[in-house]
């Protein structure tokens, strides 16, 4: 007899998902609050197989969350925390009503304090774990730190986003842990590597605030985001100034005070040093630690892991000298280059930066200080100058970082047309991209020079003595020597009867002849002949069932491949035109 009839759509996908609606339900949610709690919890709409049986049978594409992930919201207490701000508010609003303006504002300076802690823990167990996700975390933090106070965003959070930035710069200033830089009409680009983990995030450009005059852009959503990367950006900011020993929050050492601080705020006096980003920390500990150098341990290794250690050796080797790129340098910043940028990349590579005293705090030096070696000038022209140093332009401090030199200032200087400004996001595993002549001569010169040192390493000269083997390719002229030999040694015979024993070693030693043997040349045309069809045989041995993915990949490298020509076509078309017009 059978067993009780199954109903639809209680196991399989139709079990695993359930919409948005009801998940609502479920947890006795608003839309607001819903949204809010999922950003918080990191629970994301999902895309099911089917769709169709995991909406049941329904038309229309609905927001499928994971019946899990919602169980798993059940018992949030930050579910209860916005129970009690929706109280709360209901509490102010009949206070107005009622017109208890006293008892309003008595319970609008009591408001719900929502704790993301467990929260940050939960999602992040370990420091590493955290890190890997600081990308976002820190674009966006940086983002509305440069926003005023407006709907949607109360300004102590932007502030709150501007200390915990700078803070993090602090550190990064303080390890030396900077490692790409990049301009771009979005803004900054920086890359740093902490704990073998790199992360990237924009620094936006210095424009002042312009209000939406749409609301494109959901503040609300965004501000539930910061609302979060605020807490984990504080773990990581403690974690890495407690590693570094370093205090936290950050102080900066005694400096001269200057002539009108008495009248100053200490407090504001603290904050403004930190964010000039000029002065070094104050370490934890009594004694000045210097800062190791860490040494790859050696290894006998063989075949590809001797090569791949090979690199890493080399790899370590340049980032140690990246560290110390600018140091002994004193650069000058005029008022009309970026401050907060190149100020923290030439604070990471060890140089002493200062700008006019007016612009901003921290200026530790004049303009008119003999010892500056570099100034960095973005205007055509400037009036006085010294013979002493250096005037570039931004674009050289940016250029160098990412080439791990420090490249010539003669193509930098004031009125110069620059260079192009090339991208050290590149991929260098995938061969098949384009690859400019400028990236070619800036990136490529370094590396030819190494691959022709490997080359000498690999294959030193053979010295051919007389104990040597000869190759056979030069067994033929040899052969032909000894019969040429065979003619005349009927009319030498009654020459060597006459000769004394002395004489007649004399005379072999001068017939000791060695001839360089001829290296076979292979015919070009025969290799990739021969090379074609061992590849068509490979690929006839490709399992059907990778046929379809193998054919993908060569359809994928043929179309970038294509890419590749139509710029390489295009590039020649625009230097033949600017050959005929000059």
């Amino acid at each position: 007899m059978a067993g009780p009839r199954r109903k639809k759509y209680t196991s399989g996908e139709g079990a695993q998902y359930v919409t948005r609606a009801t998940a609502m339900r479920a947890l006795q949610l608003s839309l607001k609050d819903f949204r809010r709690i999922c950003i918080l919890k990191g629970i994301y709409p999902r895309e099911p197989r089917n769709r169709k049986k995991a909406q049941r049978g329904a038309t229309g594409i609905k927001t499928l969350y994971n019946k899990k992930d919602i169980r798993f919201l059940l018992h949030e207490p930050v579910i209860w925390k916005f129970r009690e701000q929706k109280t709360l508010g209901r509490k102010i609003g009949r206070a107005k009503a009622l017109r208890e303006f006293t008892e309003a504002r008595h319970l609008m300076n009591k408001p719900v304090v929502i704790k993301l802690d467990h929260i940050v823990k939960e999602r992040y167990p370990t420091f590493i774990d955290a890190l890997r996700d600081m990308d976002d975390c820190l674009t966006l933090c940086h983002l509305f730190s440069t926003f005023p106070s407006i709907r949607h965003i109360p300004r102590d959070q932007s502030t709150l986003c501007r200390r915990l930035m700078l803070e993090f710069m602090q550190a990064i200033i303080h390890s030396k842990a900077l490692r790409k830089v990049f301009i771009s009409i979005k803004g900054y680009y920086f890359q740093v590597e902490i704990k073998g983990q790199l992360i990237t995030w924009i620094m936006p450009h210095q424009f002042s605030f312009e209000p939406q005059t749409k609301e494109d852009v959901d503040f609300r959503i965004m501000s539930t985001f910061v609302q979060f990367y605020i807490v984990l950006l504080g773990f990581v900011n403690f974690r890495l100034y407690h590693v570094m020993n370093l205090h936290y929050p950050p102080r900066v050492r005694r400096v001269e005070e200057t002539e009108g601080t008495d009248l100053v705020d200490k407090m504001a006096l603290e904050s403004e040093r930190i964010a000039a980003l000029n002065y070094p920390l104050i370490s934890t500990s009594s004694s000045t630690v210097e800062e190791e150098e860490t040494a790859l341990d050696k290894f006998e290794l063989d075949g590809n892991e001797a090569s791949k250690m090979e690199k890493a050796y080399i790899e370590a080797d340049k980032i140690q000298r990246l560290k110390t790129l600018f140091t002994g340098m004193k650069v000058f910043l005029n008022r009309e280059v970026p401050r907060e940028p190149l100020v923290f990349i030439l604070r990471c590579f060890g140089a002493e930066v200062s700008w006019d005293k007016k612009l901003f705090v921290g200026a530790t030096f004049e303009e008119s200080d003999e010892t500056i070696t570099h100034q960095i000038v973005d205007r055509p022209q400037i009036e006085s100058q010294y013979i002493s140093r250096y005037y570039v332009q931004p674009q050289w401090v940016f250029d160098s970082v990412n080439a791990r030199e420090l490249l010539p200032v003669e193509r930098y200087f004031i009125g110069a047309v620059l260079p192009p400004h090339l991208s050290p996001f590149v991929d260098d595993s995938r061969t098949e991209a384009y690859h400019p002549p400028e990236e070619r001569e800036l990136f490529g010169k370094n590396e030819n020079e190494n691959e022709e040192q490997d080359e000498v390493a690999a294959n030193p000269p053979k010295i051919i003595t007389n104990n040597d083997e000869a190759p056979k390719n030069s067994a033929a002229p040899v052969q032909k020597s000894v019969n040429d030999s065979d003619e005349s040694s009927s009319e030498e015979e009654d020459e060597e009867v006459d000769l004394g024993p002395d004489a007649l070693r004399e005379k072999m030693k001068m017939k000791m002849i060695v001839t360089p043997g001829r290296i076979e040349e292979a015919d070009p045309l025969e290799e990739k002949k021969k090379e074609r069809e061992e590849y068509k045989l490979r690929e006839k041995m490709v399992h059907k069932k990778h046929k379809a993915l193998y054919k993908s990949m060569m359809k994928g490298r043929a179309l970038r491949a294509k890419d590749v020509k139509v710029l390489k076509k295009k590039r020649q078309l625009i230097e033949q035109k600017k050959m005929l017009k000059s």
